[in-house]
Formats: structure tokens, sequence, C-alpha cells
């Protein structure tokens, strides 16, 4: 193996520029949490396992024939390292949707100002946004789209997407990404349509009973009616939100795919 490794050893860093950016911008890996020594072993057996099907012919011309490292190979490594950085991206893009489907209705259910830091986005999260966000991840790695995201995703892309490539078809690259933010407000009003609806009626009915019986006191009584509709709502619609995760990441991963294949018929 390090023979291999040490004989082809342009080829091999450039692979692993690539998957070390996929890795350090994937919403589980990305994480403080996870050991550095892992991310590295980890970019380096993928580097290994893709080093073989790798398509470079078209960097061969700017390498020097002794290997030594110049400008052009540096521009190489950021190329490679920017393809990665865009694959991370749009797996997050998925998960933000989740994140973004409890943001939409937590400050109508109350838990707007109990915000944390939610280590899988990095940012201050209300809880909700968190809670998707875990549910999303454990059915994530359970049902093995992370794998199908290395096989179909990453694997595809190393036989047919390289910088030039990239260049030529930049187009297509921002049609790409644009499709993806507004697939995001899509899904995540989707998600959170149905939560919204309920407490945009309880808010409705407490406003005509507070006009009907002024001298009750509604706004108290609100929040704890509206928290607990929202969690029965959840309960009730959850198998529907597990499905439509699993729906999420079939069609990102298979739309990642088709991204790839696609630089090989010119798109």
């Amino acid at each position: 193996m390090f023979e291999t490794i040490l004989n082809k050893a342009p080829i091999f860093l450039l692979v692993c520029s690539r998957c070390a950016a996929m890795i350090m911008t994937l919403p589980l890996f990305s994480t403080r949490t996870v050991p550095m020594g892992a991310k590295v072993a980890l970019v380096g057996y993928m580097a290994y396992l893709s080093m073989g099907i790798a398509n470079y012919e078209a960097y061969l011309p700017m390498m020097n024939e002794n290997g030594a490292f110049d400008l052009n190979y540096l521009l190489l490594m950021l190329g490679e390292a920017f393809i990665g950085i865009i694959m991370g991206f749009y797996v997050s893009i998925i998960f933000a949707a989740f994140s973004s489907a409890g943001q939409f209705f937590s400050f109508q259910m109350g838990f707007s100002a109990s915000e944390v830091y939610d280590a899988l986005s990095q940012v201050e999260n209300p809880l909700m946004g968190q809670y998707f966000n875990l549910v999303a991840m454990l059915i994530f790695l359970q049902n093995q789209w992370l794998q199908k995201l290395f096989l179909h995703g990453l694997f595809e892309s190393f036989k047919s997407m390289n910088v030039f490539s990239l260049l030529d078809q930049k187009e297509s690259l921002l049609k790409f990404l644009i499709s993806g933010l507004s697939n995001l407000f899509a899904d995540a009003m989707l998600i959170a349509l149905p939560i919204m609806g309920s407490l945009l009626l309880i808010t409705v009915c407490t406003g005509l009973l507070s006009k009907a019986a002024p001298q009750m006191n509604l706004l108290s009584e609100g929040f704890p009616v509206m928290i607990l509709l929202t969690f029965g709502v959840l309960f009730a619609w959850f198998p529907e939100i597990c499905s439509f995760f699993q729906r999420s990441f079939m069609t990102g991963v298979n739309n990642l795919s088709i991204f790839v294949q696609g630089f090989n018929k010119g798109v």
C-alpha cells in the first residue's frame, strides 16, 4: 500500500485534496467531536481506493516528469479541493432544509428563545431545528446514504470531473447549486407547513377568545397549548417526516450523481 502511494504520490495528493475537502465540509465529519486522526485515516483510505479510478490524464501536461511540486500543481490541488467543497456543500444544503424547518415554527410554538449550539450545523440553532438535524443524521447513517454518497457521488466524480471540465461547464454548476438552494426552502416549508398551519389556527382562536372574554388570561395559557399541540402533531406526523427525510436523501444523492455523470456527456 505505501509503495503504491509513494510511486503515485502526485496523483495521491490530488485525490487526497478532493477527499479531504469533502470530509471537512460534510455535516457530520466537519464537527470537532470527530477526532482529527479518524478524519485523516478516512481521507487516506478513501484516496487510496479512489486513486485507481481517478481520470487525471488532463493533468499530466501540467505535472513535472520528475514529480517536483510547482505553482501549476498547487493550483490543481486547490481546484480539486474546490470540487470536494462543492460536493460537501450540497450535502450540507440537504441537512440545512431540516434545520430551517425547525426554525420556521419555533417562534410560533414558543421555543425561539431556547437556541443552543448545534454541533452538526455549527451555528446557534433552535431546539426543534437541532432535533430535526439529529433525526435526519440518524436516518442518513442508518440507511447507508453515506456509503451511497461515496460510491455514487465521490467515486463517480473521479471518473468524469476535473478542474478543466468544471471551468468549461461553470454554468451547469451554478444551476446545480441554485436549484439546491431553492429546494432547501421548498423542503423546509413542506416539513413545517402542517405545524405552522395548526399553530396559526390556535393563534386565531386565541385572539377570538381574548376579544370575546377579555377577563381571561389567554396569553399565559396560549404557549402551553401551542407547545402541546406542536408535539402532538409531530408525534402523529413523525412517520411521514422520516419518509420525507429518506426521499430527500434519495433525491439529493441522485441529483449529485446525475450532475457528476453529466460532465462525461458535456452537459
